[in-house]
């Protein structure tokens, strides 16, 4: 039997939004800046082998097709139900065997483990668009989007935050497993020969030469693995960054969000960010009729299959005064209770 319920009021204040008239300082520890070499080199390489992807040797529609299709299933359901909306702010539940393999295809977007990008981002709820937060476009949107991803980051070593914000994850073996033998990236590798294997075989049967083989399965590893990834490491990235700088407020919350239409499309509902701070538990993120969801639409069909339950719709409360006094959303909890 699924199940939706709803929250408690949100807590309010009465002062005036603030006007950020002053460049946000970067998080402390991280100046000087300390090159994180094994981000830089990951991100730098997988954007150059997507780019080499659509030179005429490697290029093919039914691969870019592919990069497209899979971006949408891995990105909405490991990393938008399942990293963002059911293990980071509880708002849904699903059986533990779905729930692993939808932290699989997260894993397969190369956005961390678990643990860390909960962690990293129920500090950025607690801290949002203040000093501490690990990734506020205020500090630049470069910064916002990918830069902080490039630097170390003492206040965010995983000793640092793991105790604070994520003991509920590690609770799982399975999570804890995640965190050994750089596990994420074997993962990732040994996904490319079998996306080579398959595009070659395809091409084969297909009647094709052993070269046109080979290539096409080079087409479909290119395109399958880093065509997609960078299509969902930008998708949230972008509501990082743009979805703190430009959009409207249905609420008038105590940090920067905004609801982008063009950010709220291209991620897949994630982008309508000003509804999801003052209403973080939610998940279902678009609040009025225009703002579609396609997260919450993929939630709905877990519903109807009897795979999610105790879904944490909108705040009644909230929804009935969307104009009011300050929300007061640095406040809330950056843990649900289980």
């Amino acid at each position: 039997m699924t199940t939706e319920t709803t929250i408690k009021p949100l807590a309010r204040d009465q002062a005036a939004t603030p006007t950020r008239t002053e460049r946000l300082p970067l998080p402390s520890g991280v100046v000087p800046f300390r090159p994180d070499w094994a981000n830089i080199i990951l991100i730098g390489g997988y954007h150059i082998a997507a780019v080499l992807a659509f030179l005429p040797i490697y290029f093919s529609w039914s691969g870019l097709i592919l990069a497209i299709v899979s971006a949408q299933v891995v990105g909405v359901l490991g990393i938008n139900v399942c990293y963002h909306r059911l293990l980071t702010h509880r708002g849904l539940r699903c059986p533990k065997w779905l729930e692993h393999t939808f932290v699989i295809f997260a894993i397969l977007c190369l956005q961390d483990t678990p643990a860390r990008w909960v962690a990293v981002h129920r500090r950025h709820h607690q801290h949002a668009d203040e000093q501490p937060d690990p990734h506020s476009p205020l500090s630049g949107l470069f910064w916002g989007h990918m830069g902080w991803l490039m630097v170390k980051h003492p206040e965010l070593s995983r000793l640092g935050i793991y105790d604070r914000y994520a003991k509920d994850i590690l609770r799982d073996p399975f999570y804890v497993a995640l965190e050994r033998n750089v596990a994420q990236l074997k993962i990732n590798f040994a996904q490319l020969p079998v996306l080579f294997v398959i595009g070659f075989l395809v091409e084969w049967f297909l009647g094709g030469t052993l070269s046109s083989a080979a290539m096409y399965g080079v087409s479909i590893m290119l395109f399958g693995s880093f065509v997609r990834t960078v299509i969902v490491w930008h998708q949230t990235w972008a509501v990082n960054s743009i979805a703190h700088v430009w959009g409207y407020r249905n609420y008038d919350t105590d940090e920067d969000s905004r609801n982008n239409l063009f950010v709220g499309l291209f991620a897949n509902g994630e982008g309508w960010h000003n509804n999801h701070h003052a209403d973080p538990r939610a998940a279902r993120h678009g609040h009025r009729w225009w703002e579609i969801d396609t997260t919450y639409l993929a939630v709905k069909v877990l519903m109807m299959l009897g795979l999610a339950k105790d879904v944490v719709m909108p705040n009644a409360h909230l929804r009935a005064s969307m104009r009011g006094d300050r929300l007061k959303t640095h406040a809330l909890p950056v843990v649900a209770d289980e």
